[in-house]
């Protein structure tokens, strides 16, 4: 983390756990119900070497649990913590986003189960209701309560 709001910015630390591509696929895969290594593989056509590490980062950043459920030979599962499951209505944005800004007639949807209608996310603040991107925002240092940058120019 090289510039100056790195170091306190949630953005910058969150990807620094899940900001690759391969780590966000696996969450994925972990929300469509794959908890083993094979499934992993086999979904992503990752390389042994590179998924081992990815899971490990996940389980060592709080994101999955490594749970044993065999013991001979012994093998190991990988589920949704609580900070993991937190995580899955921004992937469900950038898969949105992507929908929209990346677009083609093969994209997965994303459907609610229960109605079967796509999900058609948004974000909104919790305080003022309104729909995130549609007011300025201003960038405050957590410790000092210093404005860090000047306001955005909404498009």
């Amino acid at each position: 983390m090289k510039d100056a709001l790195a170091a306190h910015c949630p953005i910058a630390r969150s990807l620094n756990c899940v900001g690759d591509a391969w780590s966000i696929l696996i969450l994925r895969d972990a929300f469509l119900g794959l908890t083993r290594f094979d499934q992993f593989r086999k979904s992503l056509g990752i390389a042994p070497t590179m998924l081992t590490s990815r899971l490990a980062t996940l389980t060592q950043e709080g994101l999955l649990e490594k749970r044993r459920y065999m013991e001979r030979p012994p093998r190991d599962e990988y589920v949704l913590t609580p900070a993991g499951q937190d995580i899955l209505p921004v992937l469900i944005m950038l898969g949105a986003w992507g929908r929209k800004h990346r677009s083609g007639a093969d994209l997965t949807r994303y459907i609610d189960a229960e109605t079967g209608k796509d999900l058609v996310p948004i974000a909104v603040d919790l305080e003022t209701g309104a729909k995130i991107g549609t007011r300025p925002i201003r960038a405050i240092d957590g410790q000092s309560g210093a404005e860090l940058t000047p306001p955005p120019k909404l498009l």
